[in-house]
């Protein structure tokens, strides 16, 4: 099982230690690195930075969203980025929910989200391969554009640009069941979230099938701690806030997931807790119980017991989220 770090994206500013936690983690024999984006920082920005002050640890997004740019803006953003990395890049998408989709990037949630996938995915491939000029007759995504209100003079390009690779990873964030079978079909990766290793079922019966090489690389908050209750903190804050606000009441994916997880009645209190302004004890009805098992906290001896259970399962790459050097330093010494 290889590690990675996961930086995610910024708060209110740029975080100071972003930059020096990567250079540990590629110090530390890390593979890879991996930046995210919301509603603020974006993805690729920051990891061009990271790349310029590294030379061998991989890079990569988790995730990208796919409402941010199109399928060919994604594209050229990981050519590119490929090419100056000399070959470290790795580009990891994932589609929101309607609540970021229509309420920042002002576009329609698909009412085919496996279909607007699946049409993304294919055209990033087109430009990556650069075999032909890119054309899809797609619901979500045609190339050349052909809808009512088009000139019709659009033509199929290929990329101006020699993609340095033409087999660059493409990995999905996916979180039903259906979207996860679609991941392993179409996909290099998956990028799960809340994986617990106890219950890979919850997303459905896909996972027991891979395909070989496929990656599986969750994100998963990491803390060397003597105290777990303390530790777990941060983890809750985390969920409080997915399950809470990251959806709409009727239409929340993380919700839905920790429900298949076998926390529906609490997921569903977290949610009525938050949207009613009460965060704080959203936060607190977080059972503690979940957020262990979908992390790696507590004393040294502890953290080593439980990681066996993330190596035993098909996880190939585990997404740090550590707060510090010394957690980077000791999760690495247990892993080698």
């Amino acid at each position: 099982m290889r590690l990675g770090l996961a930086l995610g994206y910024w708060g209110r500013g740029p975080s100071p230690d972003h930059l020096e936690l990567a250079c540990e983690a590629e110090r530390l024999g890390y593979a890879s690195v991996w930046t995210a984006e919301s509603w603020g920082s974006d993805a690729f920005t920051p990891l061009t930075w990271i790349a310029a002050r590294t030379s061998t640890i991989g890079l990569g997004t988790a995730v990208a969203q796919m409402a941010a740019r199109s399928p060919t803006t994604t594209a050229m953003h990981a050519l590119t980025l490929d090419h100056l990395s000399g070959g470290r890049m790795m580009v990891g998408l994932g589609l929101s929910g309607p609540q970021v989709v229509e309420g920042w990037y002002g576009r329609p949630f698909p009412e085919s989200p496996l279909t607007a996938t699946r049409e993304y995915v294919d055209v990033v491939r087109q430009v990556l391969r650069r075999r032909a000029p890119v054309e899809l007759d797609g619901r979500f995504h045609s190339h050349p554009y052909r809808g009512p209100d088009g000139t019709g003079l659009g033509r199929p390009l290929r990329s101006i640009t020699h993609p340095l690779r033409d087999d660059l990873p493409v990995l999905l964030g996916a979180e039903g069941p259906r979207n996860v079978a679609q991941t392993i079909r179409i996909a290099d990766g998956w990028l799960p979230l809340y994986w617990s290793p106890n219950r890979p079922d919850a997303y459905g019966p896909a996972v027991a099938e891979l395909p070989e090489g496929f990656r599986v690389a969750p994100l998963a908050q990491v803390r060397i701690c003597d105290d777990v209750t303390e530790g777990l903190l941060p983890v809750k804050t985390m969920l409080g806030f997915y399950i809470g606000g990251m959806g709409h009441a009727t239409r929340n994916f993380h919700a839905d997931l920790m429900a298949r997880m076998g926390y529906e009645e609490e997921a569903r209190h977290i949610q009525e807790l938050f949207l009613a302004g009460r965060r704080e004890e959203a936060v607190l009805a977080v059972p503690d119980a979940f957020a262990d098992e979908i992390s790696l906290v507590g004393p040294r001896e502890r953290v080593a017991e439980r990681l066996e259970s993330w190596r035993k399962g098909p996880v190939t790459d585990l997404l740090v989220v550590a707060p510090d050097r010394t957690t980077l330093r000791v999760l690495a010494e247990l892993n080698s």
